[in-house]
């Protein structure tokens, strides 16, 4: 898995503390733990991304 186009989220504290890093596969998305990037990715297509998305609180 290439891990150059993975896009930290803009919560992270900024040392690698508690965060997870997202990044466009296909049509949809992949997302992981910065902790636990041996554990794997949820990948969401389009559909559940923009779902996801959408629910979350706009700053």
């Amino acid at each position: 898995m290439m891990t150059e186009d993975w896009h930290k989220s803009s919560y992270s504290n900024g040392t690698g503390g508690d965060c997870v890093e997202a990044r466009a596969i296909g049509q949809g998305a992949a997302v992981r733990d910065t902790r636990n990037r041996e554990l794997g990715t949820l990948d969401f297509d389009a559909h559940e991304w923009n779902a996801l998305l959408g629910s979350l609180p706009h700053h």
